[in-house]
């Protein structure tokens, strides 16, 4: 490929920008050529950028060539994306354009610049504000961040230009700017010139026309695009009200529920999985939403839409962790095993985790496909032996698992890395590898000693994975993260991996001469699946040798990708026994505890039992839990925002809203659905809301979790508008007409709120059974959820009692909970406490820093501007904004002093 840009092209900016982040994808010339030379040959006129395909294809929209990059990344189509790109081509560039024009050309300066682009550049941090997420299209950089991004940079480099109080896109336009291919991109099309490097070029452009204002009357608004009510065509709005008249005989009839769920021939059949926990700890919040919380959203959902689904889970129990965990408890493994799979179930269930089996790995049938596995791949050549060099604690007298072996990384010189991997750079490591190394058991230099063990020849099996890999990625739901790190692992050719350990807690090997080990946890930790499913029903074949009638979903944490993307798939395919293999790999990123980090090996952060003695139901963890669902990059658990999240989303949003529709019902008219004549005003707002919930089942659908809950909180949010706007409590005190007005908002209101009970029993169940109890919805529409709106309550049905569904939590409340569990304390409450003490993770002031340790920095001031501008737009108590304001100096402090500024005393406000 080649790549035509030229200096001073403001289309070069993102494009090369695009290419930099695709770098080693594939081979890229890149030519700067004059702007006055045409590399289109069947163009008349100088067109740049342009990309050059090696078919001999041309592509010379900025905005193509960037998707073009993009895609080349791994990075998956979505529909914000899109809708940002369509923005920044009708509404941004128009104005954009002018600006620069009266800045290069005309030289105005100041607001006669700003003020053709203001409007863009708020509806920019309206959205990134409203939507609570570092980029446009999420936790993730888009396309739609680099295209904007190159656009504005010409101008807004300039901070004249980027105003203050814009402080989200502040923050965007930054954490951009000072990434590497974006600063190299402004290097070679700028010159350090800064805007006036576009001159030649905007010369030779005609003068763009100023946008003619808006009519009289109407109000420009800012809001986000996704806030906006879309355009309806006719035929939309009607096939809404057919579907809405139905109602509940548009219902199919309730599959019947089997026991033990089996595929079903000719039906979708769904196999959930959740990473199987560890036993020898308690769960913490951030192993709940990584694996079993997520994929029980999913496995909800998917009974919703009448898919015969089965999910199972269990505890991981054999290994050293559990034999040295059983030392330190003076029990026997099996008898550690139990206690903290029952704290593993009480936890689960209090989640109100819908497993259709939770077992365990210590059972007569893991032992047996186990070892059957382990035959076929024998018998078919895919096991080695070697002698392995592997380190051997002389005070404890054994052999050290790997994560019980601690010492300095060789790749990054990180402190505390594990023998099997480390946290910070996270390459694998053999553990004879680390550097200075420890046992963590009782702290003595291990040595290093030799042991015979078994390999699975992870070459040999390499062209069968690649093969699986070209079938299965394409058209799936491999999250891109598991796509990445499978891709990386393959990148660098795999090598053998032993299989093998020198302990007696674990899965016998069947083989002489090694009757003494055991199978290493990786190995048959994923057979796991497999025999929990045998021990639930004698025919499990039919889920896991399946592969043509069974859809196989998998959750986990992205430290689990490679053994369930790789090594099941390598071993199965190596046993050639038929097996199911994943076909969606549904990976997380890390939840992070305020500002450090939750570890099961150093015991930091709130775990799984002691959110039960908080006071919080289990729905309002679950909500918040499913709202920062680390999806495309690290998020953080925060007090605070779990604080604001429920008392403006869940009390004054969705919770205010159910409460309003069904006190009416009660109220006005005694407690029956009143008769509905719908205006076309409501025949819209069922087509809006039509097109919400099928934004929603496309969003499940796609397992993007976390975005699916805000569309609920839209559908809610559109609700409350609707009775503000219609006013019901007036108008039933008004003529027969208004009367008839108000029994028609709120028998529509009452309807969303029904709708709304079924889309949030994947999120929210018990919630959920709260509202459809109170509403009385029938049954039927409580187990199905359908594409289309449908009148569920119709006129003349008897709803129950009202109640509010939420409480307020109040600051002190919070503040405590803050203190109990705060930083790295939380493990001295812990009778389970882990023996090495966590460092807290804390952001250091330092006077000089790196592009890295900058945005880390500008991403916390982003993060704690937010929560301070919540908590003044809530009014909340002045101590308590007082004492955010202060922690958001101290962090612009830390900033300043990273980015080499002078730190300014204080003289007070500027007038300007």
């Amino acid at each position: 490929m080649r790549l035509f840009v030229s200096e001073g092209a403001p289309g070069s900016l993102p494009v090369l920008a695009a290419a930099g982040r695709a770098r080693g994808r594939a081979e890229l010339l890149i030519s700067t050529v004059g702007p006055e030379e045409c590399v289109v040959p069947f163009f008349t006129r100088p067109k740049i950028p342009v990309l050059q395909l090696d078919s001999g294809n041309y592509l010379f929209s900025t905005s193509a060539i960037c998707r073009y990059f993009f895609l080349l990344s791994g990075w998956e189509q979505d529909d914000l994306t899109n809708q940002w790109l369509e923005w920044e081509a009708t509404e941004l560039q128009p104005a954009l354009s002018i600006a620069l024009y009266y800045l290069v050309v005309q030289g105005k300066k100041g607001e006669d610049v700003l003020g053709p682009l203001r409007r863009a550049l708020t509806f920019i941090d309206h959205s990134l504000s409203r939507q609570n997420c570092p980029f446009l299209a999420g936790e993730t950089e888009s396309l739609a961040d680099i295209v904007l991004w190159g656009a504005l940079y010409p101008l807004l480099q300039d901070p004249a230009y980027l105003p203050e109080e814009l402080g989200a896109l502040r923050s965007w336009f930054q954490t951009l700017s000072i990434q590497e291919p974006c600063q190299q991109a402004a290097e070679t099309v700028l010159k350090q010139r800064g805007v006036l490097a576009l001159r030649p070029y905007l010369q030779k452009q005609p003068q763009p026309q100023p946008q003619p204002n808006p009519p009289e009357g109407r109000v420009v608004s800012n809001e986000p695009e996704e806030e906006e009510l879309a355009t309806l065509s006719e035929e939309e709005i009607a096939m809404a009200v057919t579907a809405w008249e139905k109602g509940l005989e548009s219902l199919p009839s309730l599959r019947p529920q089997q026991k033990p769920v089996l595929p079903v021939a000719g039906e979708r059949n769904v196999l959930i999985t959740s990473a199987l926990p560890y036993v020898n700890n308690v769960p913490h919040l951030g192993n709940i939403i990584g694996c079993v919380l997520s994929a029980d959203v999913f496995a909800r959902y998917s009974r919703l839409r009448q898919w015969n689904t089965l999910y199972l889970c269990g505890t991981d129990e054999y290994g050293t962790a559990t034999e040295t965990k059983a030392m330190e408890e003076g029990l026997t493994p099996q008898e550690i095993c139990d206690k903290y799979h029952t704290i593993h179930a009480d936890i689960y269930r209090w989640f109100n985790i819908s497993f259709d089996i939770f077992g365990r790995t210590t059972t007569p049938q893991q032992t047996k496909i186990t070892q059957d596995i382990f035959q076929r791949l024998l018998a078919r050549g895919f096991v080695l032996k070697d002698t392995v060099e592997q380190l051997r604690c002389e005070h404890c007298a054994r052999f050290l698992a790997d994560r019980f072996v601690e010492g300095v990384c060789p790749f990054c010189g990180y402190e505390e890395a594990r023998g099997d991997q480390c946290d910070k750079c996270g390459k694998l490591i053999n553990a004879i590898e680390l550097k200075k190394p420890q046992c963590k058991v009782c702290r003595s230099s291990p040595v290093v000693k030799s042991s015979q063990h078994l390999f699975l020849d992870l070459p040999k099996l390499e062209k069968r994975l690649e093969e699986w890999l070209g079938k299965t990625l394409p058209g799936s739901d491999w999250t891109p993260n598991a796509r990445f790190i499978i891709r990386s692992w393959l990148r660098d050719g795999l090598k053998p991996r032993c299989i093998t350990r020198d302990l007696k807690w674990g899965t016998p090997v069947p083989l002489e001469g090694f009757e003494d080990k055991v199978f290493y946890v990786w190995f048959d930790a994923t057979i796991g699946y497999l025999s929990i499913t045998a021990n639930y029903t004698d025919q499990w074949e039919r889920w896991w040798k399946n592969p043509e009638q069974v859809d196989l979903y998998q959750f986990m944490a992205k430290d689990n990708v490679p053994f369930h993307g790789l090594v099941f798939p390598c071993s199965a395919l190596g046993a050639e026994d038929n097996y199911t293999l994943v076909k969606n790999l549904i990976a997380t990123e890390y939840l992070n505890y305020e500002d450090g980090k939750f570890s099961k090996s150093r015991g930091v952060g709130v775990f799984g039992d002691m959110a039960q003695d908080t006071g919080i139901p289990a729905d309002i963890w679950r909500f918040y839990l499913l709202y920062i669902r680390p999806e495309g990059q690290d998020s953080a658990f925060s007090w605070t925002d779990m604080l604001l999240k429920n008392n403006s989303e869940l009390l004054n949003n969705l919770g205010n809203f159910i409460n309003r529709a069904g006190m009416f019902v009660s109220k006005f008219f005694g407690g029956y659905v009143p008769e509905m004549v719908l205006t076309p005003d409501d025949q819209r707002l069922l087509a809006h809301i039509t097109l919400e919930l099928q934004h929603y089942h496309q969003l499940l659908e796609k397992v993007r979790i976390r975005d699916a809950l805000r569309s609920i909180l839209t559908i809610s949010r559109h609700g409350n508008q609707y009775i503000q706007v219609n006013e019901p409590w007036k108008r039933i005190k008004g003529s027969e007409a208004e009367r008839q007005r108000a029994g028609t908002v709120t028998g529509l209101a009452v309807n969303i709120a029904a709708l709304l009970s079924v889309m949030l029993q994947p999120f929210m169940p018990t919630v959920s059974a709260t509202i459809q109890a109170q509403l009385q919805l029938p049954l039927p529409a409580c187990r199905i959820l359908l594409t289309n709106f449908l009148c569920t309550l119709p006129a003349g049905h008897q709803i129950g009692t009202v109640s509010p569904l939420f409480q307020k939590l109040e600051n002190d409340q919070i503040e405590s909970l803050r203190q109990q569990f705060g930083g790295g304390q939380l493990e001295e409450s812990l009778e389970l406490k882990a023996k090495v003490s966590p460092k807290p993770a804390v952001v250091e002031t330092v006077t000089t820093a790196g592009p890295q340790q900058i945005q880390i920095l500008m991403d916390e001031v982003a993060k704690q501007g937010n929560i301070v501008r919540e908590l003044k737009a809530q009014k909340a108590d002045k101590n308590q904004v007082a004492a955010e304001v202060a922690k958001l100096l101290d962090l612009k402090k830390q900033l300043a002093l990273a980015e080499g500024k002078p730190l300014e005393t204080s003289k007070g406000k500027k007038k300007k």
